[in-house]
């Protein structure tokens, strides 16, 4: 089995190469945890001198301009200045005045929006900023961190090819990425991987704790179930093979996994986590609506 998951196994391309291409002058609005990570990626393509960042919190901003030599501004109108690219990462609830202030900022330009707040559409953007502009909204997770992430994105009409493919390349760098058809599926993409690393650790607690109960020092349950996870995440990912497939490989009939499936079946876990998923889907859709 092993040797036949080798032998069609395709690796992701590693995230340490500089794929990204140049986007031009890039501004980042907020400089957060998300966006320090997209401008670690966009250092390997472009130059610091071409990033700017407006970030209120003094030591977020200096921190920013000493580990990764850019421009770190208090304020948005001097980040964005001269532009090609601008990056909304801010939290959802202070976007509307945070785009209020770039429609004055930018004046006639003709900037790529990037939006990376989770729950604010497109729509919403256009008209707190005040100007047709070309917008990609994206919905990346916290592994984009370590160059694992998986972003949804979704452009307007205004986006160009080349628009979206410097979007793609800017959140590609940070992991993988996947252009969504309808926005309102943004909540689901929201809810499924957005929220996903939460429901992951979620569950490596779980086992964590199940182990520790049968007996197992807290160290080693939490080092076995952790690997566990990332070894069956890499086959995941890299034999291209559908999930229930890996799973019947490793289930044999009256075997201890088939003991644990058969538990975690009769507890509901399916059910439980489509209602987890459709809950968290349906907050995106109430995040959404209060802009209206």
């Amino acid at each position: 089995m092993l040797v036949q998951l080798q032998h069609r196994r395709a690796p992701m391309p590693p995230n340490t190469e500089p794929r990204i291409q140049n986007p031009g002058p890039t501004a980042f609005i907020g400089g957060g945890n998300m966006a320090r990570s997209l401008i670690g990626a966009l250092i390997r393509g472009a130059a610091a001198s071409s990033i700017a960042v407006a970030e209120p919190d003094a030591p977020t901003r200096d921190a920013l301009a000493r580990d990764f030599g850019v421009a770190a501004h208090a304020g948005s109108a001097d980040a964005v200045r001269g532009a090609a690219t601008i990056v909304l990462a801010v939290k959802p609830q202070v976007l509307q005045a945070v785009c209020g202030e770039l429609g004055n900022a930018i004046g006639g330009a003709q900037p790529l929006i990037v939006s990376i707040a989770a729950g604010i559409r497109i729509d919403q953007i256009e008209r707190w900023i005040g100007r047709e502009l070309p917008i990609v909204r994206a919905m990346p997770n916290t592994p984009a961190l370590i160059g694992a992430g998986a972003t949804g994105l979704i452009a307007n009409a205004r986006a160009s090819a080349d628009d979206r493919a410097r979007a793609e390349a800017m959140l590609g760098a940070a992991g993988r990425t996947a252009w969504i058809e309808r926005e309102a599926l943004m909540d689901t993409v929201t809810a499924l991987s957005g929220s996903g690393p939460a429901y992951f650790f979620l569950l490596v607690e779980a086992l964590e704790d199940a182990a520790v109960a049968q007996g197992l020092p807290r160290e080693t349950a939490r080092m076995l179930a952790s690997q566990t996870c990332l070894g069956a995440g890499r086959m995941l990912a890299e034999s291209g093979d559908a999930p229930s497939t890996l799973r019947e490989r490793v289930t044999s009939p009256g075997g201890t996994t088939a003991a644990a499936l058969a538990a975690f079946d009769e507890g509901g876990l399916r059910e439980l986590v489509a209602t987890a998923v459709a809950a968290a889907t349906e907050r995106g859709r109430e995040l959404s609506s209060r802009g209206n």
